[in-house]
């Protein structure tokens, strides 16, 4: 029987995961069950659930199409262990980014958070698109995760560390909810990304470019410091 690999999704949340493979059949039954998944990653992310076939995903990690199920049961929990792989992989990273919310600027540490999930975006374009393709399944195969709930965001926890101390010291203004906050940064990072080829069409410009990216990410940063200045009111309108 191939050992199951140790998955990202078990690592991000903590758990204590199964032992490495150590025998050379192991190790090669974890290598094919890694290169299925990549595959099924690149095949759900083109074409999303319905549209991705396991024939293709098999034929392609050069395995038998039972093999498919062998390793992931069929092709629904394969889809959503693709959904906790990246999604685990976008917590992972979150954990490793380096910011000392006790001494760093609070406005400047917000903005290295942006900065963060704004390269995430752009280094996994899979992740947006597995997501635009669950935001049109309502998170239909989302909810079927045990798991996914309960990767709660450590970004979440910084910003909330973050806007207490800038209120405390006068920098920020009062009354910034985090999630909202959260929501915000996460759709200045999403939006320009995940819908370029269609807005480029529209207004006949590359917005993949990295200068418009670049011009768009620089406009992000104005947009945050501007909603984070103390002095500014709820409703929008600044003050001095």
């Amino acid at each position: 029987m191939p050992s199951k690999k140790p998955s990202s999704s078990a690592k991000a949340l903590g758990a204590d995961p199964p032992a490495a493979p150590t025998t050379r059949r192991q190790q090669l039954a974890s290598k094919t069950r890694e290169r299925m998944l990549k595959i099924a990653i690149r095949e759900f992310a083109d074409k999303g659930y319905s549209g991705a076939r396991v024939e293709t995903i098999a034929s392609r990690s050069k395995v038998n199409i039972r093999m498919i199920y062998h390793y992931f049961g069929g092709k629904e929990k394969l889809y959503v262990e693709v959904l906790e792989h990246v999604l685990a992989r976008l917590r992972e990273a979150e954990l490793a980014v380096t910011l000392d919310v006790h001494t760093v600027d609070p406005a400047a540490g917000i903005i290295q958070l942006y900065d963060f999930t704004e390269a995430h975006f752009s280094a996994h374009r899979e992740l947006l698109c597995l997501l635009s393709w669950e935001n049109l399944n309502r998170a239909r195969y989302l909810k079927l995760s045990k798991v996914i709930q309960a990767m709660s965001s450590p970004v979440l926890d910084k910003l909330r560390r973050l806007i207490r101390r800038g209120e405390m010291g006068g920098t920020l203004r009062r009354g910034i909810d985090p999630l909202h906050l959260y929501v915000t940064l996460v759709s200045l990072a999403y939006f320009h990304k995940s819908n370029a080829y269609t807005l480029s069409r529209m207004f006949d410009t590359d917005m993949l470019a990295a200068s418009w990216q670049a011009a768009h990410k620089q406009q992000a940063h104005e947009l945050v410091r501007g909603f984070l200045r103390k002095g500014t009111m709820r409703q929008g309108l600044a003050v001095a």
